[in-house]
């Protein structure tokens, strides 16, 4: 996992809010959750991708940015008490814990709405400005993200099957993933046979990171991943593991990986910093 892309992510996005000042009790809301320490997997994913297919990564920083405000504003909201009413994100107080529920709210809201001016201002050509706008509307909004979080709220308490389970984490965790690794073919220009390999490799990768995060809930440790571990059992959602079983889970996980991996060396001129990250997101421990 390269470092050195994490620390220019996390200056840009350092960089964003500091001269915002209609609000300062917004600013500081939205600054504390985008410096909680995240793992920043998309706009990783992205930029790596883009490194693999022969691309400049820096030319991938302002869709990267977008993708990681989404992120942010969708955890901000998932932790409200509407929602799963989580205390803790990242070892740390949620930011509604801090800074109340409203605030909470309008700052998921500015940073899904100032997502987009990344894109507007960026240096991308006009049409490709528009295929990645395009892009990020399916994923976040009804057809993707949100319409994930939604069928996810529907399903607690119930027993659910395993292709309902693969629907939701499509939408609720892999879309934005997916997004991030296709969008390097929307930068690169790439043609329609190579689209069609992003496309599989970013769905696979979604469903790989839902898959641990759903062992991690079971084998986890909350001094590791920064949040209760349990909380899936707890709240009785359907899980890869509840509906699978933790092995048959582990399995399934290394299948599509192995399948992955076979997709990457018809995609990449230099596969290694891709399969080293999509190594990183199976064995992560958080």
């Amino acid at each position: 996992m390269n470092k050195d892309y994490i620390t220019l992510i996390n200056e840009n996005l350092q960089n964003l809010y500091l001269n915002h000042s209609v609000s300062d009790k917004l600013s500081e809301s939205i600054k504390y959750s985008l410096d909680a320490g995240g793992k920043r997997i998309r706009p990783l994913l992205l930029m790596t991708t883009l490194e693999s297919m022969g691309g400049k990564p820096t030319d991938a920083i302002s869709f990267g940015l977008a993708l990681e405000m989404i992120h942010t504003y969708s955890l901000i909201h998932d932790d409200l008490p509407a929602m799963d009413n989580d205390d803790y994100r990242r070892g740390k107080l949620t930011n509604h814990k801090v800074f109340g529920e409203a605030a909470a709210i309008l700052a998921g809201d500015a940073l899904l709405t100032d997502s987009f001016q990344q894109i507007i201002i960026s240096d991308y050509d006009n049409d490709i400005k528009l295929e990645l706008m395009k892009l990020l509307v399916n994923a976040a909004g009804s057809n993707g993200m949100v319409a994930g979080q939604m069928l996810d709220m529907e399903s607690e308490n119930k027993r659910i099957s395993i292709e309902m389970l693969e629907t939701i984490h499509h939408h609720k965790t892999g879309d934005l993933i997916h997004a991030a690794v296709y969008a390097a073919g929307i930068i690169m220009k790439s043609n329609p046979d190579k689209l069609k390999l992003l496309d599989q490799i970013g769905r696979n990768i979604g469903l790989m990171f839902q898959i641990k995060d759903d062992i991690l809930d079971v084998e986890g440790d909350f001094n590791i991943i920064g949040k209760a571990v349990g909380s899936d059992i707890q709240n009785e959602k359907s899980t890869y593991v509840s509906l699978l079983g933790l092995d048959a889970s582990k399995k399934k996980l290394e299948e599509i990986h192995l399948n992955t991996i076979q997709m990457v060396d018809e995609v990449a001129v230099y596969k290694e910093p891709l399969l080293e990250l999509v190594g990183f997101i199976v064995n992560r421990n958080k």
